[in-house]
């Protein structure tokens, strides 16, 4: 298939009634069915919200930032299109309003529009087109995720972005599928059909009839049901699929081909494509459904009120279980309520403790005393880019008696700056964008766990951090047992540390959860799963 623009295939994914059904699964999902098929696939996020990239955004809000490997800050669920699918994606797979409407006015102001007046048709639905053609270049079907909800006033020119773009191209080029909700109403027992009748009345008023719907349910939508909600909103009844609740978002592939959703796509699109070999990924829902035993973890954190914060973490704990045929049972604790009163009370249970990253000094004490417990008590831990720094200042206080040893980012009068500023970083005044981010090398010291863990010595890895190690305090760290076993080429940033005199203490300045995938487990997760499991088997954990 050549790779212009007018032969790719194109996939848009909308959304209505309400936000949070799912729109990233089903796009991931139906990407690795086709890819299985033999078909090159991209796949797109486009957020209407008007913030450049969620870079500035807070976890509460928005959930965790994603970083591609070009170092671009883009929604989570760019991290479900890389964990479903085996490609690694760039910037250019993610845009938001934000930078759709500052490229314009840029134009404008240089003139690019030769006096005419910009209008969000056809300018802004230009641009869009645009950032799509970019993202969907050398590719045989490109899948676009519409984010937000059908019916909000921002979603609108992607909308109608879609609809010119099927007009344009024709109808066997552009695919729209529309996952909606049918809820069931526990009163009278009844799966009701008139949110999504209403939803598909709201694309259609705007010019866009949906070739296949999926509906989201929490109990599976009897075929009758199926049949009513073709015929009032105007698909075959063969297109209309459902997507109920699942154990694991792993089992959706699966169930998306065992309802012929992938079938029914590249028919639509008028491909040719082998039938999907899914043997892996039946392995990985085996091993999730009949796992030999299971392991707790505990994520110490300060975002544990909102599940997606840690969305990256969680999954690669879960592929680190899949690796291992153990289940992983994650609970999340609030590093805000920890005291040395109840230190053992709270992270005794568990086989393993992270500490993932963030920013700011909200929860840091509990944090500190979370490490210094784990690191006492033998516990297997990883420390996440955050986590990394604070075992330093830790390590520091505890080890090396350095009284209030702490962080540039947290205290400006410390008198041992364990975690400085990297130098890069001392002139950047703007906040988004301007962090070390994206991936960078590291050179792994032989003979060490993070060797073991990954059997090379140069890997490559995504960051997302201003702050780093003083290089001051090396030699006193190394002479008193911690072992800095990653650094990076030029031997000026640690990048991953671990101690001597503990079964598994392991911490790093990236982010290793965000190159985890179920069939291809991060080493880091995988032997912290496989640790904590031995140390379950030594106390008795569960």
């Amino acid at each position: 298939m050549t790779t212009n623009k007018q032969h790719t295939k194109y996939i848009f994914i909308t959304g209505g009634v309400v936000s949070s059904l799912g729109k990233g699964i089903i796009a991931a999902s139906l990407g690795a069915l086709l890819e299985k098929r033999g078909l090159k696939v991209a796949l797109s996020k486009a957020d209407p919200y008007i913030n450049v990239d969620p870079g500035t955004m807070s976890p509460f809000q928005h959930g965790e930032v994603f970083v591609t490997d070009d170092g671009a800050e883009t929604d989570l669920d760019m991290g479900h299109y890389e964990r479903f699918t085996r490609a690694n994606f760039t910037r250019k797979n993610s845009f938001s309003s934000g930078q759709i409407y500052d490229e314009v006015l840029s134009k404008e102001r240089k003139g690019d529009y030769l006096g005419a007046t910009v209008q969000v048709v056809p300018h802004i639905t230009e641009q869009i087109k645009s950032k799509i053609f970019q993202a969907s270049q050398d590719v045989d079907v490109s899948i676009i995720e519409i984010g937000g909800t059908v019916g909000d006033i921002e979603s609108l020119p992607y909308l109608e972005t879609i609809r010119q773009m099927r007009y344009e191209l024709g109808p066997q080029n552009v695919l729209c599928i529309h996952l909606t909700l049918v809820p069931y109403i526990a009163a009278v027992k009844e799966l009701k059909t008139k949110p999504t009748q209403h939803s598909v009345k709201e694309l259609r008023s705007i010019g866009i009839q949906p070739d296949i719907l999926v509906c989201r349910a929490e109990r599976e939508i009897p075929l009758e049901i199926r049949e009513k909600i073709a015929l009032f909103c105007n698909v075959p009844k063969g297109h209309v699929f459902e997507a109920c609740d699942l154990a694991s978002i792993y089992e959706m592939p699966l169930i998306l081909h065992k309802q012929g959703l992938d079938q029914k796509a590249v028919e639509f699109l008028n491909i040719w494509t082998r039938k999907p070999e899914l043997h892996d990924w039946k392995e990985i829902v085996e091993r999730l459904q009949k796992p030999k035993d299971r392991v707790k973890i505990a994520i110490v954190g300060k975002y544990t009120g909102v599940v997606d914060s840690y969305k990256s973490v969680e999954e690669a704990l879960i592929h680190g279980g899949i690796k291992n045929n153990l289940a992983v049972e994650i609970s999340y604790i609030d590093a805000e309520t920890l005291k040395s009163s109840n230190l053992n009370e709270l992270l005794a249970p568990y086989g393993g403790v992270i500490v993932p990253g963030g920013f700011g000094e909200r929860g840091v004490e509990g944090k500190l005393l979370a490490i210094q417990y784990v690191r006492e008590n033998k516990i297997p831990f990883l420390g996440i880019c955050l986590g990394l720094q604070l075992a330093c200042i830790e390590f520091a206080r505890n080890i090396l008696h350095l009284e209030n040893a702490n962080s540039l980012e947290f205290s400006k009068s410390s008198p041992y700056e364990i975690i400085t500023i990297m130098s890069s970083q001392k002139e950047v005044i703007n906040k988004g964008g301007t962090m070390r981010l994206g991936a960078y090398h590291c050179r792994i010291q032989p003979g060490t766990k993070a060797f073991a863990a990954y059997s090379q010595e140069n890997i490559s890895e995504r960051h997302r951090h201003r702050y780093e190690f003083n290089n001051q305090f090396r030699d006193s760290f190394e002479a008193n047992g911690m072992v800095f076993s990653g650094i990076s080429p030029d031997e000026q940033l640690i990048e991953i540390l671990e101690l001597k005199d503990h079964p598994w203490f392991i911490a790093c300045q990236f982010h290793p959860e965000l190159k985890s995938k179920p069939i291809d487990p991060h080493p880091l997760f995988s032997e912290l799963v496989s640790a904590a499991y031995q140390q379950k088997n030594l106390n008795g954990t569960i």
